[in-house]
């Protein structure tokens, strides 16, 4: 069965990725877009910049993660992303890319609960 992984844009591209999404709003720092080995640069469902400032100002995880789910609920985007991911896990995996530190504990997380869900 195919998967949905998280993953750091700063690591090598691999073939077991599959479809590869950046997940952020700002294109990575040190990364040349013909280097990155990406299919979509979803900026359109990633936080707002409001929202990714707050969090980088107070590192409230669990208040990022319900607001980034209320942004997701209200984006007009999210409906044709979801299609997007569910139709792409029928041909492979699909990886979120993020230029965060730990994937685990950004908006890609927070992405891929809302993606399982909905």
């Amino acid at each position: 069965m195919n998967e949905i992984r998280l993953k750091r844009i700063y690591e090598a591209a691999e073939a077991e990725d599959g479809y590869r999404i950046l997940a952020d709003r700002l294109w990575p720092r040190g990364i040349k877009k013909a280097d990155a080995h990406i299919d979509d640069w979803a900026k359109d469902i990633s936080p707002s910049n409001d929202l990714r400032k707050k969090f980088h100002a107070d590192d409230d995880y669990e208040a990022f993660e319900k607001d980034y789910a209320s942004e997701m609920d209200a984006n007009e985007n999210m409906a044709a992303f979801v299609s997007l991911v569910r139709e792409k896990l029928n041909d492979g995996n699909v990886t979120f890319l993020t230029a965060s530190k730990n994937p685990e504990r950004c908006n890609i997380s927070v992405l891929l609960k809302y993606v399982q869900n909905n």
